[in-house]
């Protein structure tokens, strides 16, 4: 194990070189680290080549001597089944070789993820080189293989801790470092004044994270690349992770994450940081258009070492191999060099966390698929209404950026527009460029939804139609009597319930094909290039219990609100409301939610989505909490919700809301196999591409369940009837 030798690095095996003692404690060791978080794209290895020379540009600007990427950063952390490929493999060494090539990465420790095939196992790994040397590779442990992660499918773990061995380099890079072979597995660099070892996204989530025992064995300066995505309320636990692992024993913490959409469901929310002791230093920005964030500190490590010293450090029996590096982090300069004190962590709400990241994740998807624009069934309703104000926070955010002198942005606008003049000052007026809503009316639509859906379009600038979709429906009935003989009715005209669902589906489907229609020819009809992407807006509970028509207008091209629950909705528009002055949202939230597909009285509606479901959204919510974060059956839920709702519902209450529940998800689960795809920002989401992997035929009678149900209800009644009993006696 101590016999491989690299001319740039001196490689020490385990015990030549013990715990990082350094002559130079005590004379000042700032060492300037950089950190960075990356808008990669899958399989865009030309533009993801451009980000990572950027950044190392920004950090070498910086003073860093030390820059840390995400992970897999090199192809891009979404490529799925196209880590099969060799091809993606062999794309990412001639990226590296380009790296080591590069003038930029002269002078700076360079540490880049990207996947590497050795004894015919892939691994998820960091290559971390300076000055055209390899130094080191190393695979990640510990695997994310939960929620919407599937990493064991494509990478293998490496096994055995604080092991190493001989991994022989590509011919191609061979050519550039004139290295055979270099060192990888678990091990740690040893620079003259100081040691750093790297954890790889989910090893910091782990309960035995790498860092415990890196640094009981000396290592001062921990790492951690992560493509970690955004989900509701979720940044409080990734600081709090960062600044636990070295609140406990000391040390220095880089955390790299991707950013933006890389080619699907997820959006990666930056937020690269450095801390110390236990203390943030440096924050960088959670949603932004930067393709290209960079964070830089300047950290006195003698602190960690006086930190250390107040702490019982038990000694590591196990040694970490060292490949010694013949370079120096530290400042000979460095007593003229400030240190950087302790920040409070910035922490955005629930309401910016939706206002701002389904934003930056449709601009994403906008700009990298060609379309011009984006078209939304607008009904005057809560959802859409919603994912109107979402597009208007893009426009807001898309100026916003130009103004602070974004090239990048700037360029995509003017492709998008087909205006290579155009400069976007006014949110309103670029949301009348790329955003079309369309309110769809029908005999049963309301002039209230109506107005409501006019007037938010003016407020935020859409280019506004106004439909009817009763020829239409009535072509659709007309081809069916003429085939049947048979005309159905609502049954407000004493349809039964079969004609009554069906004359609702219609109207709901005959809306999606308009939308469609509309998206790919509105622009020619006004003598403008492109064409649009459809917008759903089926929130995540209704997608819980199928709350929605098969290919009606949640079937779209993707949803920026399907992953979040209608009470945050609700809390998002009050938000708008406050924040963007969009006084039309008022009423909007006031009016009862309705699908407005069965015939009004006098006028007025008299369907609402929470009689048609049989449930509140806000106990949906609950449901799906229980069901997906809990992992509750229909038992379980009802167990524990006979304690929970013991003030407002007896047992017999709670079973009968807990198996209408079961049985309306399990009825509609098919349902989830076409759903659009959407922003995921909920953690109960039912999204069955792979976050929510169930059957979609049920039983769904739930025999077996129910009655288990029945017979502690049966159990409860009869116990409390004996307590009745005993308290009049």
């Amino acid at each position: 194990r101590g016999g491989i030798t690299l001319p740039a690095a001196e490689v020490c095996a385990p015990g030549e070189e013990s715990r990082l003692t350094r002559c130079t404690a005590g004379m000042g060791r700032k060492v300037t680290v950089a950190t960075c978080s990356l808008n990669q794209w899958a399989l865009d290895f030309e533009g993801n080549l451009a980000r990572i020379v950027k950044s190392i540009e920004i950090a070498k600007s910086k003073g860093a001597r030390y820059r840390l990427g995400p992970e897999l950063e090199v192809c891009g952390y979404g490529c799925s089944d196209h880590f099969y490929e060799t091809d993606t493999v062999l794309h990412c060494f001639q990226v590296l070789k380009e790296l080591l090539l590069s003038p930029v990465t002269r002078d700076i420790i360079c540490d880049v993820g990207m996947p590497v095939m050795h004894h015919s196992s892939r691994y998820n790994c960091r290559v971390i080189f300076l000055n055209k040397k390899v130094l080191l590779i190393r695979p990640k442990m510990q695997m994310a293989n939960y929620g919407n992660y599937r990493e064991l499918r494509w990478f293998s773990p490496w096994k055995t801790a604080r092991h190493v061995e001989e991994y022989v380099l590509p011919r191609l890079i061979q050519e550039v470092t004139g290295q055979q072979t270099v060192p990888i597995g678990d091990g740690v660099l040893a620079t003259r004044d100081t040691c750093l070892g790297s954890e790889i996204c989910a090893e910091l989530w782990n309960s035995r994270s790498p860092h415990i025992d890196m640094g009981l064995d000396g290592v001062e300066i921990f790492t951690n690349s992560s493509a970690s995505h955004h989900e509701l309320r979720k940044a409080h636990r990734r600081v709090a992770l960062v600044k636990s692992a070295t609140a406990k024993s000391g040390g220095v913490y880089l955390l790299a994450n991707q950013k933006g959409c890389d080619g699907d469901r997820l959006y990666y929310d930056g937020c690269a940081m450095i801390s110390i002791n236990g203390s943030v230093v440096a924050q960088g920005p959670q949603f932004s258009l930067e393709d290209v964030d960079v964070l830089t500190a300047t950290v006195d490590l003698d602190e960690v070492q006086s930190y250390r010293g107040e702490c019982i450090m038990e000694n590591s029996s196990e040694l970490y191999y060292r490949v010694k590096v013949d370079f120096a982090l530290c400042d000979s300069s460095d007593l003229y060099i400030p240190s950087i004190e302790p920040i409070e962590w910035k922490f955005h709400t629930p309401e910016e966390e939706i206002s701002l990241g389904p934003a930056c994740w449709l601009w994403d998807y906008l700009r990298r698929s060609g379309q011009a624009g984006f078209l939304l069934p607008l009904s005057g309703g809560i959802d859409s209404s919603a994912t109107a104000c979402i597009v208007h926070s893009l426009c807001r955010q898309v100026c916003l950026a130009v103004q602070n002198g974004n090239a990048q942005v700037l360029a995509d606008v003017r492709r998008i527009v087909n205006d290579l003049s155009y400069s976007p000052r006014d949110p309103k007026e670029l949301c009348g460029r790329i955003f079309t809503t369309c309110y769809m009316a029908s005999e049963n639509s309301s002039a209230d939804t109506c107005g409501r859906a006019k007037e938010l379009a003016a407020q935020i600038g859409s280019y506004h139609l106004n439909l009817n979709i009763d020829l239409a429906v009535k072509g659709m009935l007309g081809i069916f009597s003429l085939a049947t003989g048979k005309l159905p009715r609502f049954r407000a005209n004493g349809g039964s319930p079969r004609e009554n669902l069906a004359l609702q589906n219609v109207q709901a489907r005959i809306r999606m094909v308009l939308a469609y229609l509309f998206a790919q020819l509105s622009l020619w009809s006004r003598g403008k290039p492109g064409g649009l992407l459809v917008l759903g807006s089926a929130n995540v509970d209704e997608c819980l219990t199928g709350y929605l028509t098969k290919y009606d207008c949640s079937s779209a091209d993707i949803n920026p609100i399907g992953g979040i629950s209608k009470t945050d909705l609700r809390g998002f528009l009050q938000y708008c409301f406050d924040k963007f002055q969009l006084t039309a949202l008022c009423s909007i939230m006031s009016a009862p939610p309705t699908a407005e597909l069965e015939p009004l009285s006098d006028g007025q509606i008299l369907q609402t989505d929470e009689s048609d479901m049989g449930m509140t959204y806000s106990e949906l919510s609950v449901f799906g909490r229980l069901r997906k974060i809990a992992k509750c059956g229909p038992y379980s839920m009802f167990c524990k919700l006979i304690h929970t709702w013991r003030e407002i519902c007896s047992p017999a209450q709670v079973a009968t809301k807990v198996k209408h529940f079961f049985r309306m998800h399990s009825i509609n689960r098919h349902k989830m196999t076409t759903v659009t795809p959407a922003y995921h920002a909920e953690n109960y989401s039912p999204d069955d591409n792979r976050y929510d992997l169930r059957p979609f035929l049920y039983n769904t009678r739930w025999p077996w369940q129910f009655r288990c149900i029945d017979e502690q209800v049966s159990k409860l009644e009869n116990e409390a009837g004996n307590q009745f009993h005993d308290a009049l006696s």
